[in-house]
């Protein structure tokens, strides 16, 4: 591989190949995976199987409000910075844009390990739950956990390589198909609930710790929507960003929050909110397709629809929607340690680019090698984050979830922030709401991620927290580009721009 230099010195990605709309959708839908989130994170949101024994319960759907309605706030945000600035970095180049260098240097750290630790809690769970299918349908696995944990890095090494178009292209083809058979089956479930449908699913006294229990849940509800900016990452590879991306970025969260609301509804009312019945089911099923699985096959929901062809196929649509999170996770996270260390702000040998393909060489080294570590370390330590009744792999999901969920409502509050600096040209007052929005409920989730949690889950926002620091030790360390030689290589990247010439750092 060799580093590919444009015009103005600056690495740039993409190799002259640009994305259409559908494939900056993509990226955003797929990173998120609408279905995968609604398997995995919903059971998170209603606490029924994380290792704190937290969450907000039957209220679930309320988190999943409270969330969005924040998560509007922040898109509108990252619709205005994407206007001024299209480039790799996206959240790290709009907090120091509007909060200064370091704040952004810090803010760039614990948001791309966030997200790259999210991406390594998939690696894990991924594997082990084809292990743990392919067991409880067919009596046996062709491959242990780790085994499939491994199969499947290789060929997600060979999904980055080759290129951003193979990938958004795997991740809207696979969260479609998953999409639509699945919001299908939830309107069957409300369905089939009938008086048991009811406006309690959005009151806190629903949740057992009533606000508390909500607004832990509201830090789940922020991971269900992460990645809806995930556009914002491609930005220099699409063909028209200022248009695509902040189209992108806001249909991405209206849909997915149409989806979120009906697939947590469904998860509730078709256990009739006796949510011990959902924890018990979800003990007796491999994580994270048992809600679903569940539910379809309850007593009070599903009647006929328990069927094994039924079961079969909803397990196989979470796979493939978990897959395409795994795909965009990754593409996200390469693309992050790619832009901070073109600006300087990490190891400058992070910045190669593959001459042929264009895509980040060494960003996609990074994000392979964390996984396999992870990956081992899941395999060999069994004791690690082990929680009582959970597989080992999603009790190790669980935590780094919530490790990657801390750090990305801290970023997210700080992009809230942001938004208030001048170089956002708008109304104050249209600045001061999404503000407002964004640091509601990011601080919600920030508060629920540590009022009164126990251990191991405890130690995770900690985690985040020293990442944070260390990145803001870290802009003192690593000499960045300027500010003004930044944005006029950021402009050299737009289509149609002419090409800008860098001020020495």
């Amino acid at each position: 591989m060799t580093t590919q230099q444009p015009r103005s010195g600056y690495q740039q990605l993409g190799n002259g190949r640009k994305l259409g709309l559908l494939d900056v959708v993509a990226q955003s839908v797929g990173f998120m995976g609408p279905v995968f989130s609604v398997a995995a994170i919903v059971p998170l949101v209603a606490g029924i199987i994380t290792a704190s024994g937290k969450g907000a319960g039957g209220a679930a759907p309320l988190a999943v409000v409270i969330a969005a309605v924040g998560m509007l706030g922040l898109g509108w945000t990252v619709v205005q910075f994407t206007k001024r600035i299209q480039s790799a970095g996206s959240l790290y180049d709009y907090i120091a844009e509007g909060l200064g260098e370091r704040v952004g240097v810090a803010a760039g750290w614990v948001y791309y390990a966030g997200i790259i630790v999210l991406g390594a809690g998939i690696a894990v769970l991924l594997g082990g739950t084809i292990h743990d299918l392919l067991r409880a349908e067919f009596g046996h696995s062709v491959l242990p956990g780790w085994g499939w944990n491994v199969l499947l890095l290789v060929l997600l090494a060979v999904v980055l390589h080759l290129g951003v178009q193979l990938s958004t292209r795997a991740q809207f083809v696979l969260a479609m198909l998953s999409l639509a058979v699945m919001t299908v089956f939830f309107l069957y479930i409300i369905v089939k609930a009938g008086s048991a449908n009811s406006f309690k699913a959005f009151k806190p006294s629903s949740s057992p710790t009533h606000w508390s229990g909500v607004l832990f849940g509201v830090l789940y509800g922020v991971l269900l929507f992460t990645g809806f900016e995930a556009a914002a990452n491609v930005a220099e590879e699409s063909e028209h960003p200022k248009r695509d991306v902040p189209r992108a970025v806001l249909f991405a969260i209206l849909a997915a929050f149409g989806f979120y609301l009906l697939g947590s509804y469904a998860q509730v009312v078709g256990f009739h909110f006796d949510l011990n019945a959902v924890g018990q089911a979800n003990g007796n099923a491999p994580a994270p397709a048992a809600g679903l699985v569940t539910v379809l096959a309850g007593p009070h929901s599903a009647g006929g629809m328990g069927a094994v062809a039924v079961r079969r196929l909803v397990e196989l649509i979470v796979l493939l929607d978990m897959t395409a999170v795994y795909i965009g996770v990754s593409v996200s996270g390469a693309r992050g340690v790619f832009a901070m260390a073109r600006d300087h702000r990490m190891p400058k040998a992070l910045a190669r680019v593959s001459a042929r393909r264009g895509t980040p060489s060494a960003g996609n080294a990074v994000v392979v090698v964390v996984y396999a570590v992870w990956i081992v370390l899941t395999a060999a330590w069994s004791g690690l984050f082990a929680t009582p009744g959970l597989p080992h792999y999603f009790a190790m999901y669980s935590w780094l979830s919530a490790f990657g969920a801390f750090g990305l409502a801290v970023t997210y509050a700080l992009l809230s922030l942001a938004v208030l600096s001048p170089v956002i040209d708008t109304a104050l007052w249209r600045k001061a709401v999404a503000c407002l929005l964004g640091l509601a409920v990011t601080g919600g989730a920030v508060f629920g991620s540590i009022y009164k949690v126990t251990a191991p889950t405890i130690y995770a926002p900690y985690a985040a927290l020293a990442v944070l620091v260390i990145g803001f030790a870290a802009s003192f360390v690593f000499t960045g580009r300027t500010r003004a030689g930044r944005l006029a290589a950021h402009a050299c990247l737009a289509p149609g721009e002419p090409a800008a010439t860098e001020s020495p750092a």
